[in-house]
């Protein structure tokens, strides 16, 4: 596993649910963010609840902000990068703070407001139900993707369509970024460094998780487009989401090919799914 983060200074442990949301460059939504949060953790199933801000030196002064809101409320913590290095690495730095301090569920999220809150209690609910990964997903049956443009859906269902069909994989949101993680999970699904920084990423950890076994359950959210702040989302990470994904698959079936053979077999097995549950609402 890559080397650990350290959590910021006189951030007490807490081993219940940790929300990671990585900023860079959110000044203007990162205050009614953490708001949305805080009024939602009281309704989550753990009463232990910490939300973690991983900033990356935003030139905004978004890192500067977070700190004045964790010196208001003691369930915030502020992780601070000091550079933009990607999201991959953003949320890997965040995941290793939450489970070096014990996180018994590890939520992640995006800080431009497209991921609902209220959506928490139902992503914990599912992995109280025993999945190992809770998907927030837009594509299954009450998953919506209100205000979108026709050009960003085509482009988001036929990315996931292609992760899809390249992987092997019957989860429908592949790309998605809002999930709750169990921590074993979590960490075995890091165990190697990330090899996609964009928001690629996602699919590469996601596919970790099932190639090792996990159970997955999709659970349906509405996706809202940000109404403030600058999209993230450019033509090079389109990219490298396009280059990436079928050199995860051939990663996966070299691996395959090891495993079952220690290394010296020429045909690997293709990709087995995970058993993968889609929820027909929030519970």
């Amino acid at each position: 596993m890559p080397a650990r983060a350290t959590a910021p200074a006189g951030m007490p442990p807490r081993t219940g649910a940790w929300v990671v949301v990585p900023t860079y460059n959110e000044r203007a939504t990162l205050p009614a963010l953490v708001a949305r949060l805080l009024n939602a953790l009281p309704a989550a199933p753990a009463a232990d609840l910490r939300i973690l801000v991983v900033d990356d030196n935003s030139p905004d002064g978004t890192g500067a902000l977070a700190d004045e809101l964790a010196a208001a409320d003691e369930r915030l913590a502020v992780l601070h990068r000091t550079a933009k290095t990607g999201l991959g690495d953003a949320y890997a730095a965040g995941f290793a703070v939450a489970l070096d301090a014990g996180a018994r569920r590890i939520i992640q999220m995006d800080a431009d407001g497209s991921h609902d809150p209220a959506a928490i209690p139902a992503l914990l609910a599912a992995l109280d139900a025993g999945a190992d990964l809770a998907v927030g997903s837009r594509y299954v049956a009450g998953g919506a993707t209100p205000d979108w443009p026709l050009r960003r859906r085509i482009l988001s269902r036929g990315g996931c369509a292609y992760a899809r069909l390249v992987l092997g994989l019957e989860i429908r949101d592949l790309t998605g970024g809002f999930k709750a993680w169990r921590p074993d999970t979590l960490e075995a699904a890091l165990a190697e460094p990330l090899t996609v920084q964009g928001y690629g990423f996602q699919i590469e950890l996601t596919e970790r998780a099932v190639r090792g076994g996990a159970r997955v359950t999709e659970v349906p959210i509405a996706f809202r487009d940000r109404t403030q702040g600058e999209s993230k989302m450019g033509a090079a990470i389109v990219r490298e989401a396009i280059v990436r994904v079928p050199q995860l698959r051939l990663a996966a079936r070299t691996a395959g090919t090891r495993t079952a053979d220690g290394g010296r077999g020429t045909n690997a097995p293709a990709l087995s799914p995970s058993p993968v549950n889609r929820s027909a609402g929030a519970r």
